[in-house]
């Protein structure tokens, strides 16, 4: 059951030109409420702004005096422009937990693919299965790369990826993807979180070698708890489901790839 509550920034950093992550006090969220990297908390950002923004959580961990959770995000208008400006002692309204994240073990191989802002939730997975996991992270260029040591700390191999060749491998994390699972297919699942076009194509990539996929969706929300239509995705088997309360993570043969 989400709550909404004040919760405090412990920690804030600015991670490039367009991405911060902020560490938040959140009471017993994660004890009690059960909260999960892969989740998502929805933000309230500026006195004059009616919808709250919902921000992905990259790490979290019950903690004393109160349980934490980072969240990373980028500026992309005035309610993220607001939140970007905040500075560690500011409290901020939150409710969560909301969604529901990667289903995983921690004995789990993973193979993560993660494009843009879809690098930060899946950093949890990494550290939630310690150095079992492998990633593939995507950026449209080294300005814009985020969290890449953090994932070197947790993870067995890291692969980079940039649109325009200015950070590891010029092309897409797809093409990555194939080359990995070309040598080596013992993978418990492949996890991604990006674009819808990049989401479509590492399915591909992985229903081809047979591994499991698991794909966190990106849409635009305006309640987050499911009760408007905003985040309404349209499943294989042509019901709708939204992605705020039936995902953000679904297996990516449950999801029309094809609207």
């Amino acid at each position: 059951m989400p709550i909404e509550q004040i919760c405090t920034i412990v920690e804030a950093v600015k991670l490039n030109q367009y991405a911060y992550s902020f560490t938040l006090a959140v009471g017993d969220m994660v004890k009690k409420g059960g909260l999960k990297a892969g989740q998502f908390l929805h933000i309230a950002c500026g006195e004059g702004l009616l919808l709250r923004r919902p921000i992905s959580v990259c790490v979290c961990g019950e903690d004393e005096p109160e349980d934490t959770a980072r969240i990373v995000f980028e500026v992309r208008g005035e309610g993220t422009r607001w939140l970007a400006q905040r500075q560690v002692g500011d409290k901020l309204n939150v409710l969560g937990p909301l969604g529901n994240g990667f289903s995983i073990t921690p004995d789990d191989r993973l193979l993560l693919v993660g494009g843009g802002i879809g690098v930060p939730p899946l950093l949890g997975q990494a550290v939630y299965t310690a150095k079992k996991a492998a990633a593939v992270l995507g950026f449209r260029s080294a300005d814009r790369a985020m969290l890449v040591e953090d994932y070197r700390e947790c993870c067995e191999a890291v692969y980079l990826c940039s649109d325009d060749g200015s950070l590891g491998r010029h092309g897409f994390v797809d093409a990555q993807l194939k080359d990995i699972l070309e040598q080596d297919k013992d993978f418990t699942a492949v996890l991604a979180c990006g674009p819808k076009p990049m989401l479509k194509n590492v399915a591909r990539v992985a229903a081809e070698y047979g591994v499991p996929c698991q794909v966190s969706l990106e849409e635009r929300m305006a309640c987050g708890v499911g009760a408007c239509l905003g985040c309404a995705v349209q499943m294989a088997d042509g019901s709708m489901k939204h992605v705020c309360k039936d995902g953000p993570v679904f297996d990516a043969k449950e999801v029309d790839w094809n609207v």
